[in-house]
């Protein structure tokens, strides 16, 4: 048996797979693509997480669209972040062209166009079916790890969803956690710390900052309701497909803060929702983040181990996570080693720093007796990648140069004419655009606030009042003191006026000095 042969016999017994499955493409050896050796993705370990990486321009976006199809054919409901803003084509047919075909002759299976059912999401300005989350849902423990606060700045925050819970406040927008803020160190402070202790407006002050950060990259917009239902990313057309949820976010890139805000609250939202499901015949739901880097760049490291605790658990509740970046050295590597599918594209080998990155990022794939791993990674062509996989039994399966396949799908935007057409007849747009503004914190602190001021104001009027009737009080008193005693003068006898005049004082004196002589 030559070379071939046994590489043939390698990949496909390595692939081996008894239920269902994803082709990715084909199998490798050197520049010749072996026909019929087909890479393929078993459905029940697509909960188990995954990486896409490599250079730009080297077909990790059409990767990620290939994968996104071929889910939703098999009924899997998908969730993209669109940070470049060219995913939207999965809603139209791809046009085919002469290298697709040659492609897939090489690869052994035939090309056939299709469109698929997508949903066009927004967190921003940006039109398309908003997802937005309210304060509350975020919880205090979340949002301290989210705003890297200090274990003092956490235990303020933790005091303000206590009031807020006690009191029936609701705090839904950034204007209702700002007025909260105000509150507990102005008007309603003595308040506060009678029922939960002092609390230090130096510390308040940092909250407010780093709350105005998020402010200031569009949390205005994200945070509020109506609350996006997390249900409604696992829906399926009438035709039995996944429904792909596009989220565009082409104006994110400047805002990584808003964007790691989302990406966690929406993870935990996920796994706080959905019921344990364990490693089931397929996943409940795919969520691909595109330019991962974003999530990890500004994470602190209590916002890091978050995100590893929630991407370790929620495999159990058939959620499926797949980080697509430059170079696997953008992904923690407590995160990197939980993700069980690798595609590694092409990487670019200009300095003696790439040179080390590759090194490394050959060091995550099996070795192989067919591919000097560290070489092969700066020599593959545009579609092609070094594919591992988790097997039935979640054991890796041997490391494959593979030409990937083609979309099925169109490999460029929608015109603004479809992509307005497509977001019209979504059927959830009418459901959460709605803008909501139902009475919260901020309206009921205003109202409260205005009851404490007046209640003062009422206060000082009436010591005035008070004041000024105590005071009239006194003059009328010393009024009434003054008359009586003219009266009683007026009324005194002739004889006592006579007696009690000084003329007759110093007459009687006189009198009595010449006695004495």
């Amino acid at each position: 048996m030559g070379e071939r042969e046994e590489f043939f016999d390698y990949i496909n017994n390595g692939y081996k797979t008894k239920g269902d499955y994803i082709e990715l493409g084909a199998a490798m050896l050197g520049e010749e693509t072996i026909t019929d050796a087909i890479i393929k993705i078993p459905l029940k370990t697509l909960n188990r997480h995954g990486l896409i990486s490599g250079a730009t321009g080297t077909g990790k976006t059409k990767t990620l669209q290939v994968l996104a199809e071929n889910l939703s054919e098999k009924g899997i409901p998908v969730l993209l972040m669109d940070i470049k803003g060219d995913l939207s084509g999965l809603a139209k047919a791809s046009s085919g062209h002469s290298k697709i075909d040659e492609r897939h002759a090489k690869i052994g299976f035939p090309f056939e166009a299709k469109s698929f059912p997508i949903e066009v999401l927004s967190i921003s300005e940006q039109a398309g079916t908003k997802m937005r989350a309210t304060v509350s849902e975020f919880g205090p423990v979340l949002l301290s790890r989210i705003l890297d606060l200090t274990e003092t700045q956490a235990g303020i925050l933790a005091i303000i969803f206590k009031y807020c819970d006690d009191h029936k406040f609701p705090l839904l927008d950034i204007k209702d956690f700002k007025k909260m803020l105000q509150y507990i160190t102005q008007e309603g402070k003595e308040e506060i710390q009678n029922e939960y202790g002092r609390i230090s407006t130096a510390s308040t002050g940092a909250i407010l900052r780093k709350i105005i950060e998020i402010e200031q990259q569009g949390g205005d917009l994200f945070f509020g309701e109506k609350s996006f239902e997390v249900e409604d990313l696992t829906r399926i057309d009438e035709h039995g497909r996944g429904i792909i949820s596009v989220l565009r976010l082409t104006d994110i890139q400047d805002k990584p803060k808003l964007f790691s805000t989302f990406m966690l609250q929406l993870l935990a939202e996920v796994y706080e929702t959905f019921p344990e499901q364990g490693d089931a015949g397929s996943p409940e739901l795919v969520i691909f983040i595109d330019e991962a880097h974003l999530v990890f760049e500004e994470a602190s490291k209590a916002l890091l181990n978050q995100i590893e605790s929630i991407v370790k658990l929620i495999r159990s509740k058939g959620i499926g996570l797949y980080f697509v970046t430059q170079n696997p050295k953008d992904v923690p590597e407590d995160i990197l080693a939980q993700l069980g599918l690798k595609v590694q594209h092409a990487l670019r080998a200009f300095t003696a720093k790439d040179r080390k990155a590759i090194k490394l990022a050959a060091e995550n794939y099996p070795s192989s007796a067919y591919y000097d791993t560290k070489e092969v990674l700066t020599q593959l062509g545009i579609g092609e990648a070094f594919v591992s996989v988790l097997n039935e039994k979640g054991i890796p399966t041997p490391l494959a140069r593979t030409m990937l396949r083609a979309p099925m799908s169109r490999m460029d935007i929608l015109t603004n004419v479809e992509l307005n057409s497509v977001i019209q007849n979504s059927r959830l747009i009418h459901k959460y655009n709605q803008e909501l503004d139902r009475e919260s914190a901020y309206e009921m602190l205003n109202s409260k606030i205005e009851k404490i001021n007046l209640a003062e104001e009422k206060a000082i009027k009436e010591a005035i009042e008070k004041k000024e009737k105590e005071k009239l009080e006194r003059e009328k008193a010393k009024r009434t003191a003054t008359k009586t005693s003219s009266s009683a003068s007026a009324r005194m006898n002739p004889l006592v006026k006579v007696l009690t005049s000084a003329t007759f004082i110093r007459a009687v004196f006189g009198i009595l000095k010449k006695v004495i002589k």
